[in-house]
């Protein structure tokens, strides 16, 4: 099993002293997730949903106001801090950080200047000003790899080497941030499972995490409800039941990512993943012989 680094080294701990991943909550405030849990900018509804999420052992909240699922159209920095701030501001006490799913610049700046305490882009950081204010927010980033845009990225995903190709982009971005003033310890990779990837592709960087370490810095792996999980069944002979069905393919590939030595699991179904993880802990953790008749 390897190793989890320290998923958030410039944010309050995240569950201190619990070994494995942190468990990152999705609160969608859409109106266009794929998932089928849009708030439709409910802030009321986003704020309890953060708030039973954090109950249930979620270590961080990420919130997203774009629907960034294949085919989504983009969405305004505006429409983005309208549905956001009030949800921020209703979570100012939560206890545990809140983070912001964006790749526009001005809702990095107007999330961080409410209270965000990381930045999550799927366009890691290449947004016109998104390095800029990532820089100047001091706050951690995560760096994620997608071929295309979410309106066009699952057409015809192609790569020679899906690892090598996401490894090289990861370790540019990297770099790019290292220039702006971003320093290492304020980022965490995502391998963007779902983006721009065929079935195959998302199975070669899965197994392939490990390989991903490699890059220096902690890994937030995103697989909850996705299209891969029914890929997998329908080539199996299996029916897919769709993203609200998807839970038990969910768990599988949590546990693996946290084998792998994932720092970061972003999921829909909190509770149930705290349980799965809760028993591999257990196991895991176990000494030789314990059990004696």
């Amino acid at each position: 099993m390897h190793t989890t680094v320290n998923p958030l080294p410039m944010l309050p701990a995240a569950r201190p002293g619990v070994m494995g991943p942190v468990v990152m909550g999705i609160v969608n405030v859409t109106d266009d997730s794929f998932s089928g849990d849009s708030l439709n900018g409910d802030a009321a509804r986003a704020v309890a949903r953060a708030r039973a999420m954090a109950a249930a052992g979620a270590g961080i909240i990420d919130l997203g106001a774009e629907s960034t699922r294949p085919g989504a159209a983009p969405v305004s920095p505006q429409q983005e801090i309208d549905r956001l701030l009030p949800v921020l501001d209703g979570l100012k006490d939560l206890g545990i950080p809140v983070s912001v799913d964006t790749r526009n610049a001005a809702t990095m700046r107007a999330c961080s200047a409410a209270g965000a305490a990381l930045l999550n882009d799927i366009s890691a950081l290449e947004g016109a000003g998104s390095l800029q204010a990532a820089a100047e927010s001091g706050l951690p980033v995560v760096l994620m790899h997608m071929q295309g845009e979410p309106g066009s990225m699952q057409q015809a995903p192609h790569y020679e080497d899906v690892v090598a190709e996401v490894e090289a982009y990861l370790a540019a971005r990297v770099a790019a941030c290292a220039a702006a003033g971003i320093v290492r310890e304020r980022i965490i990779l995502d391998p963007g499972i779902g983006f721009g990837k065929t079935a195959d592709h998302n199975l070669a960087l899965l197994r392939a995490l490990p390989r991903l370490h490699g890059l220096g810095c902690p890994l937030l792996v995103g697989v909850s409800r996705k299209s891969l999980i029914g890929a997998v069944l329908r080539d199996a002979g299996r029916d897919d039941p769709g993203p609200a069905g998807r839970l038990p393919g969910s768990l599988a590939l949590a546990v693996w990512a946290a084998q792998q030595g994932a720092a970061i699991l972003r999921v829909h179904d909190v509770a149930e993943t705290v349980q799965a993880l809760t028993l591999w802990r257990a196991v895991a953790a176990a000494e030789s012989g314990v059990q004696k008749s």
